[in-house]
Order: structure tokens, then sequence, then C-alpha cells
């Protein structure tokens, strides 16, 4: 992971403080464009993997659409409440589709580790339940940018 932060190193958070950050949280905010250049940002659940973040995308959605004619992608996973709470991350690059659209469960090899931690997370089972209206994206990031306002010292 390419880590291109210039500004605030002192706040930066670690690769392993990065990597529990992301695997602990929730939800995403996903960032594409249209055809004409207009940002659209919606919320997403994913599973991060020590190297990529897996996106699982309703594939008639506007967000999938998009990706689809422009792959590019900035993704914030961030939390807290107060100022001196504020953490998050920012991670852009290309999207990768992964595995048939819609996913059905069909075998595939490179969703096994991704598909296995998004079912822990979000519903506490050992395997993926597909609904044949959802698939997988893979961002991969070529650029990470984090912060960690605790690290801020107080007073």
């Amino acid at each position: 992971m390419a880590v291109t932060q210039r500004r605030g190193r002192r706040i930066m958070m670690t690769g392993e403080e990065l990597n529990a950050f992301l695997a602990g949280q929730r939800t995403c905010r996903v960032a594409t464009v249209d055809e004409e250049g207009r940002p659209h940002v919606s919320p997403l659940w994913f599973a991060w993997d020590g190297t990529s973040l897996w996106l699982y995308s309703i594939t008639r959605s506007r967000r999938w659409a998009q990706l689809r004619s422009d792959p590019r992608i900035a993704v914030v996973v961030d939390d807290g409440h107060e100022y001196g709470e504020l953490r998050g991350a920012e991670l852009s690059g290309t999207g990768v589709f992964v595995g048939e659209a819609p996913r059905t469960g069909e075998p595939c090899p490179d969703l096994e580790a991704p598909e296995r931690l998004f079912a822990a997370k979000y519903f506490g089972m050992d395997r993926m339940p597909h609904d044949g209206s959802h698939a997988w994206l893979r961002l991969t990031p070529d650029s990470v940018a984090s912060w960690d306002f605790r690290k801020i010292p107080q007073g």
C-alpha cells in the first residue's frame, strides 16, 4: 500500500494502526464520477484484507454504473465525535470487478477470503449469503492518507 501523505505525518496512522482501524470499521463512503465528471458519494459496507478494500455493491446502483464507465474511486472511512477523537483514512485508486455480477455464489477463489471476512463482520456467519443483487469490487489503493487526532497533544 502506497502511503502518499506529506502533511500531517505526526497524526498519520502507522501501518498496524491503519490495518486495525480499517478491519474494525463498518461503513465507508465511496466517491465515483459520472461521464460528465460530476461526483457521487454513497455509504457502503466493506471488508479489509490488509491490502485491499473489498466493496459489496448492488449492481443496479448508480455507483456500479459509474464504476463501469470510469473505475477511478476514492473511499473514506472515518470515526469520532469530538474533534480530538477524529480519525480516518482516504484510499484512492482504480476499482477492479471480481467474480460474477451479480454474485450468485459460483466458485471464485479470489473471493474466498473477502467473503469470509464480510460474512463474519456483518452477519456473524462463516459463509456469505448471496442475493443475486450484489457483486464485488476490489480497491487496492494507489494512495492512502490517514489521520488520528488523538495523537495531537492536549493542553
